[in-house]
Parts: structure tokens; C-alpha cells; sequence
């Protein structure tokens, strides 16, 4: 059953490349026709196609059969164009052309910034980094347009026709590139008015003691594990009661900058309340291991990436790099604990 379903699969490839090779042959073919007509004779349209004469011989010899009528009244001196050989001639040189010029937009629009960009990213990192950040580029590269997708669903980027998404963690796949624009790590926090009220952990025994606010992931349902440093100032699991539950980032950060007890946040969800003094993080930050941990810039792979996608990636590499955040490094590495 195995080796019939590879067989068909094989048939079917075979198939497909064949039609592929036909219309390229053919496409040659017409332009051999139009050469033939503007040399008017073999020899000269070989010369244009950079063939023999033989070769182009062969080739009208073939566009008549296919077609059932005659393109050439031949002589021993020179071809004459028929009746019908002029209008299908007409016909050719208007898709040619309509070809060339339709390639070479093409051609312009994935070469020069402009165009639709159509980006599709995490909900918190999307309202919290991303939308700040596309007034500058919009006046940077004002033929882009942008379409903007705000979600936590995991889209098929390339059935979807996303041009670029920013996304926490990746999937493998082979069709896309995923580049890492920073990691992400986590930080303990907590409102100076919860910390003046019921103290600072003085270890992870402490925190048994306090509140906790946990995040359930939407896709699993399942509560984000907790990690606390231990003695050694490692990072290990930790088994805590949730005494509080969101599945919404901001909604955890909130709760947290309103007294409601501890969260472990990404480094941009906790950015604002550090800043502003609503939040306090009493221990160094916290980076998972895995290699798909981060914040990455996915796109499908391409030959020719367009200029939109890719300056797009540069400007959000360059903005991340004035907030303190590059591939392997985010401001938490450089925060000091209170």
C-alpha cells in the first residue's frame, strides 16, 4: 500500500513537470515564431535566438502541426509570413509584451519599498511593542500599506499569504525562515503597595505565603509553570497555588500593578510597569533554555524576499536595538533588582 501511494505520488510529479516543461518549450516556440518573422528566413532567427537553423526549422514545423494551419509559405530564396501567420503573430506579440510588462512591475514592486505588507502578531507583544513602533515606519516608507493582524492563533503564514509575523516561539518549518529579534525573559513581579503590605520573599519557601497570579495558556489550557531561583540562584519549576487565573498577558500584568500578588511576566509585558515604577522585581530575570524560546520575525522562504518584508525586519531590528534588545540579549539582562 505504501510503495502504490509513493508510485502515484511519482506519477503525479512526473505529470506535473511535464506540463510545466511543455508550456516553457512552448513559450520558446513563439518566441522562435516571432524571430522568424522579423528575420525572415531560418538562418536569420536562428541568429536572434541564438540557435541553427535546423533547430528553428523543426520548431515552426511543430507550432503548425499543433496549430493545424500554416504560419509560412517557404521558398528556396525566403519565408513569407501567411495571412494567418500575421494575425496569429499580432496575437503573440501583445502576450509578450503583456508578459514583459507585467513581469518587470512585478519585478519593481518586490524590489522598491512599497506595496500591501500584511504583518500578523501576538496579541500583548503587538499592542505593547509592535503598533508603537509603525507610525515611524509607515513615515520612513510611506508606499507601504499595511494590513495587520492582531491575534494568538497559530496561522499557516504561507496558506494565510502573511507576509511577515511576529510571533513568541516558532514552529519548524522547512517552507519558513524564523530569525530571533530578541529573547524573551521573564521577570518576578510584584506593586510596591503588595510588597510594603506583606514583605519580599526571602526564598522560594517564602512564596507559599503570598498570592499568585498565573496565566493559562489558551491553546492547552494548561497553567504556565512557574520557575523560582533556588539557593544557588538557579532556575528551577516550582510548584505554587494560583490564587488568581487570566489567559490575556495585559490582564496578568494589570493585575499585578493593582496589588493582586506576584506574576512571573515576559520582559515586555513587565517593560511599562518597571518603567513607571508600578512594578517591582525583587530577582535577576529569567531565560528559558529552549532554542525556540524568544520573540522571532517568521516569513516564507523565497529566492527574491521583497524589499517590504525584509526592510521591515531590518527597521524592527534597529528599533529593538535602541530599547537595549538584540538576538541574544533584552534591557533585563542590565536591570538591577530592587
Amino acid at each position: 500500500m505504501k510503495n502504490r501511494t509513493l508510485s502515484q505520488r511519482v506519477v503525479k510529479i512526473v505529470h506535473e513537470y511535464s506540463c510545466y516543461t511543455r508550456r516553457m518549450d512552448k513559450l520558446r516556440t513563439l518566441e522562435i515564431f516571432i524571430a522568424t518573422c522579423d528575420g525572415g528566413t531560418f538562418a536569420a532567427a536562428a541568429k536572434l535566438c541564438c540557435s541553427d537553423p535546423s533547430t528553428v526549422s523543426k520548431a515552426i514545423s511543430r507550432l503548425e502541426a499543433q496549430l493545424g494551419f500554416t504560419l509560412f509559405h517557404r521558398s528556396t530564396r525566403q519565408l513569407r509570413v501567411t495571412k494567418a501567420g500575421r494575425h496569429y503573430a499580432r496575437a503573440v506579440r501583445k502576450m509578450i509584451q503583456d508578459l514583459s510588462s507585467c513581469e518587470n512591475e512585478l519585478k519593481h514592486v518586490n524590489d522598491t519599498c512599497q506595496g500591501t505588507l500584511r504583518i500578523n502578531c501576538a496579541v500583548c507583544y503587538g499592542h505593547l511593542y509592535l503598533r508603537p513602533l509603525l507610525k515611524e515606519f509607515c513615515q520612513q516608507y510611506p508606499e507601504i500599506k499595511l494590513e495587520l493582524e492582531i491575534n494568538d492563533l497559530h496561522v499557516d503564514i504561507i496558506e494565510s499569504e502573511i507576509d511577515v509575523a511576529i510571533r513568541t516561539g516558532y514552529i519548524e518549518d522547512s517552507r519558513l525562515v524564523a530569525r530571533r529579534l530578541s529573547p524573551m525573559d521573564f521577570l518576578i513581579c510584584a506593586a510596591p503597595d503588595y510588597l510594603a503590605q506583606n514583605g519580599v520573599p526571602k526564598n522560594r519557601e517564602d512564596f507559599h505565603q503570598h498570592s499568585w497570579i498565573g496565566f493559562r495558556i489558551k491553546e492547552s489550557l494548561q497553567l504556565q509553570p512557574i520557575f523560582l531561583p533556588d539557593e544557588y540562584g538557579e532556575y528551577l519549576p516550582y510548584e505554587l497555588e494560583r490564587h488568581h487565573i487570566t489567559d490575556d498577558g495585559e490582564a496578568m500584568a494589570h493585575l499585578c500593578m493593582d496589588g493582586f500578588g506576584f506574576a512571573q511576566l515576559p520582559h515586555f509585558l513587565a517593560k511599562h510597569g518597571l518603567d513607571t515604577g508600578e512594578l517591582i522585581s525583587p530577582y535577576p530575570y529569567f531565560r528559558p533554555p529552549q532554542p525556540d524560546n524568544g520573540v522571532f520575525a517568521i516569513y516564507p522562504k523565497r529566492d527574491y524576499l521583497p524589499a517590504r518584508v525584509r526592510i521591515f525586519v531590518e527597521f524592527m531590528t534597529n528599533a529593538l536595538a535602541i530599547r537595549g534588545e538584540n538576538a541574544n540579549n533584552t534591557w533585563a539582562s542590565e536591570l538591577k533588582v530592587s
